[in-house]
């Protein structure tokens, strides 16, 4: 059986050669040669096209391993060939090249891959170049091409450039267009929603460490890698929890932890989102003036309390997910320049309390290039001002990873502002703990690749993570994982007028039913 990219001469060429050749299957690609004879200080061949179709060994690249499985091929993402790894068998292949004669410095390799997935491991990595050896995923991506990056300091004047797969048969990779050049990357956010936390705790809620020892969760995430907290504020909720006192409370406790905070501002009661942009209570009836008055004081109060007492905003949404505007129906965007005005008014209150906060402005469907594109257009032009772009992005919703890559990379370019997903999560369990249906408990809901396990779980989140760090300009700002720490307890449900009401999320918290730390908590770690 070949796979639908492959040509059947290309799939015959590979498993003759496959025959031919002396499988390593044994072989560990952790103890591989340093170098090569063809060392060079800038890389050779990154396209694949030197050599053509069907090379044993790609030009200016070396191989360990099942080298029968790796070779290049036609149907290249920017030229004619790429690099891939295949084999009719089990097999454990790499195909490096060793750069020598580097400045030291910092340096960033930059791929277009595919992938689809199954592998044991599947990486690009830089290795040998002086400190820890720094490795990226392959995302699973069976149709599209995603692009990632992997960072290295050199500091020994080489480095080794590696492309590695350790693979059941028939799994497959492409690999294309490599750069190696000086340059940097990483997340400066690292965060979570962690607004559940307090009601969750109020009714009986405990967090553990992965060894299952009790713990305060803020804590336990922060030890994980957590730097950002977000907190929704809801302006009069029905349960007295997310509003004003209860994110002064909790940002005590986030700046304890020296982490930073983003404070989500729904000018609502309650959940404010694409279906939904209810005004509050409060301010039922008021006229359009009025409610530009309400937003510039609301988020005045909220952000100088907090500047008060010593736990300034540093980022702060001025709405939630308003991809059709907020505070319906004056604010809609049915009448664009009464949003703009809305908007404003919250902006120049974060400034007036801050002028250092950022301003972020929160889409939905992080998927959606042209819904994207529409609504910042218009905002730009009737001078809405913002500092950065937020997107939620749920894989079994809003597009394939190849989409929300597209969208960001269009909307950091376009609008020339750092971008970031304001919301992302995935399911480590389909099953409920509670009484409600979960939101995602079908196999058929996932994305393919991405079972509903805990390594599932956590392969979602890293390759999240690698494609928000490949915005190129380092403007991929990071990533909040939504929601954290909402675990399935009683009287903490969707409904803040309802104490019956159940939580269809808790099998994608980043706590466990046994109110463990899960292992998806890694990706904090990511560079």
């Amino acid at each position: 059986m070949f796979h639908p990219r492959r040509t059947r001469a290309h799939t015959r060429t590979a498993v003759l050669r496959a025959l031919l050749l002396p499988l390593a299957v044994g072989l560990s690609l952790t103890a591989l040669p340093a170098q090569t004879a063809t060392a060079a200080s800038t890389l050779t061949n990154g396209g694949f096209e030197a050599g053509g179709s069907g090379a044993a060994t790609p030009a200016g690249w070396s191989e360990h391993g099942s080298t029968a499985a790796s070779y290049s091929e036609s149907g290249g993402r920017g030229g004619g060939h790429r690099l891939s790894h295949w084999s009719s068998s089990a097999y454990q292949v790499e195909t490096y090249q060793y750069l020598s004669g580097l400045t030291n410095g910092d340096y960033k390799l930059t791929a277009w891959v595919r992938s689809g997935g199954g592998q044991n491991a599947a990486h690009l990595a830089l290795k040998n170049c002086g400190g820890p050896e720094q490795r990226t995923d392959l995302p699973v991506s069976a149709s599209d091409w995603i692009r990632i990056v992997v960072p290295v300091r050199v500091t020994n004047n080489q480095c080794t450039i590696s492309v590695s797969s350790d693979a059941d048969a028939g799994n497959w990779i492409n690999v294309d267009d490599l750069t190696f050049a000086p340059g940097t990357s990483g997340l400066a956010v690292k965060g979570a929603d962690i607004s559940s936390l307090p009601k969750s705790e109020a009714m009986g809620g405990v967090y553990r460490t992965a060894s299952g020892r009790a713990g305060d969760g803020v804590a336990i995430l922060r030890s994980a890698g957590m730097n950002y907290a977000r907190l929704k504020d809801w302006v009069n909720p029905a349960d007295g929890y997310n509003n004003k006192a209860r994110v002064l409370a909790m940002a005590q406790r986030v700046k304890a932890q020296g982490m930073k905070l983003l404070v989500d501002l729904h000018y609502s009661d309650t959940w404010a989102d694409p279906g939904k942009q209810n005004k509050p209570a409060a301010w039922a009836g008021h006229s359009y003036g009025r409610l530009r008055t309400d937003v510039y004081q609301h988020t005045y109060d909220v952000l100088s309390a907090l500047k008060a007492q010593g736990t300034t905003a540093d980022m702060v949404q001025v709405g939630n997910e308003i991809n059709g505007g907020m505070l319906w129906n004056e604010g809609s965007t049915g009448n664009w320049t009464q949003l703009a005005g809305l908007l404003n008014s919250g902006y120049d209150a974060v400034k007036a309390v801050a002028p250092s906060t950022t301003v972020a402005l929160h889409l939905a469907e992080g998927g959606d290039l042209d819904g994207t594109r529409w609504w910042f257009d218009n905002a730009v032009s009737r001078g809405v001002r913002f500092d950065a772009i937020g997107l939620s992005y749920y894989g079994y919703w809003h597009g394939t990873l190849h989409d929300v890559q597209t969208t960001l990379d269009d909307a950091a370019s376009r609008y020339g502002k750092p971008v970031f997903l304001a919301e992302t999560a995935y399911p480590f369990r389909l099953d409920s703990e509670d009484g409600l249906e979960n939101i995602i408990d079908l196999t058929g809901e996932l994305v393919p690749g991405y079972p509903a396990t805990t390594a599932g779980q956590t392969r979602w989140m890293n390759d999240v993570a690698s494609i928000v760090e490949a915005v190129p300009n380092g403007r991929g700002l990071g990533i909040f994982y939504w929601e954290a720490t909402w675990t399935a307890r009683t009287g903490n449900g969707w409904d803040p007028a309802d104490p019956a009401s159940g939580n269809g999320w808790e099998n994608q918290a980043l706590f466990g039913y046994d109110d463990r730390a899960l292992p998806a908590m890694s990706w904090f770690g990511h560079r």
